[in-house]
């Protein structure tokens, strides 16, 4: 089981912030991401479309070949930027 939590623009589309989710170990990032959007609709056009989102587990930013680890906190965000 991980914890996924979403941020900004990503928490106001999925109308969730976290969630707990059963994952076969071992997973990479793009598995998560795989089953994600497997869900359809804003999932699919949020994660596998043109729109950038980084994710970090146990609060590492994380490549998308990265293995997460049982009982990880798997986060997933837009970029951020600043001035």
């Amino acid at each position: 089981m991980i914890r996924i939590l979403y941020f900004a623009r990503l928490r106001d589309v999925f109308a969730c912030s976290e969630e707990a989710l059963p994952l076969p170990v071992p997973a990479t990032v793009a598995a998560l991401i795989a089953i994600l959007v497997g869900r359809g609709g804003v999932w699919a056009d949020e994660l596998s479309g043109n729109k950038v989102f980084r994710v970090a587990i146990n609060q590492e930013m994380a490549s998308l070949h990265e293995l997460i680890p049982a009982h990880a906190e798997v986060a997933i965000f837009p970029p951020v930027t600043g001035g």
